[in-house]
């Protein structure tokens, strides 16, 4: 499963989009964005907010890391397919057909 899962994460064309279940958004209160569910919610640090924002339904893979690593300025690849890894093992995020 994980092979699957880290498979449809990492390949450059994919495009991610927010599952409906969850609502994206900055929280005053937390002062931080948050996805928040019917059972909860969940923190994000700046560089899980960043790329959750950037799980549109219209950004690749591929231009999320170049997107992420103009912003840094440093090599983000790694965290960012690790990140979208978790995020659809968790249901976060799907696969756009």
């Amino acid at each position: 499963m994980t092979e699957a899962i880290e498979a449809i994460s990492t390949e450059a064309g994919n495009v991610f989009e927010l599952d409906p279940k969850y609502l994206f958004r900055w929280e005053e209160p937390q002062q931080a964005y948050i996805l928040l569910y019917p059972e909860g919610l969940v923190k994000l640090n700046e560089t899980g907010a960043a790329i959750l924002q950037l799980c549109d339904g219209k950004h690749t893979t591929e231009e999320i890391i170049a997107e992420l690593n103009e912003k840094y300025t440093t090599d983000v690849r790694g965290g960012v397919n690790k990140f979208l890894e978790v995020s659809y093992a968790k249901g976060w995020i799907r696969a756009k057909s």
